[in-house]
């Protein structure tokens, strides 16, 4: 997911560019898949403006049943990109003070969206992801799966000194 953008930068502010997203993004096991999106570059006094709708498959583990699962994450990112270099000069142009350094633009004019998008990517999973909203997880006592089935290990029966009122909730029968 790079970009030269030595061209954009000698044109006017305001200047703009579309790009259409759809790259195989490497990384860490969540993360890889191909990642779908649009990207707009527009060249701004300090640099260039990424505005980016991406789409990028993930693969979480369930923080309930620890099954592994996919799932679409969306994501807008806009940032500002600095260059190092001047394009029409080639002098060293410093980063203002703030700037994170994985928001500039290399010394060949390249913009790299890689590790931005990747950042933004692992944020936006969730923290305790789930394979389905009605997940029941694992059984406390034998660690089957309950959402295939009753694990037939005992674990729901319960306390047996509480059998007397436990009987009250069930149905009289006549």
């Amino acid at each position: 997911m790079q970009y030269n953008v030595a061209p954009l930068l000698k044109e006017p502010i305001g200047s703009h560019r579309s790009y259409r997203l759809d790259e195989t993004l490497a990384g860490p096991a969540p993360l890889e898949g191909q990642v779908c999106g649009q990207v707009d570059l527009m060249h701004t006094h300090q640099g260039v403006l990424v505005s980016a709708k991406v789409e990028a498959p993930v693969t979480l583990s369930c923080s309930r049943c620890v099954t592994s699962f996919h799932t679409p994450v969306r994501l807008t990112v806009e940032e500002e990109f600095f260059p190092t270099v001047d394009v029409n000069t080639g002098h060293f142009v410093p980063l203002p003070a703030d700037a994170d350094p994985a928001f500039r633009i290399d010394a060949g004019h390249v913009l790299d969206l890689t590790e931005v998008l990747r950042q933004c990517l692992i944020t936006e999973t969730p923290m305790k992801p789930l394979c389905q909203p009605q997940c029941l997880g694992l059984c406390r006592e034998c660690g089957a799966n309950l959402n295939l089935g009753g694990c037939g290990c005992g674990a729901g029966r319960g306390d047996p000194r509480w059998g007397a009122l436990r009987a009250l909730l069930e149905p009289q029968q006549a």
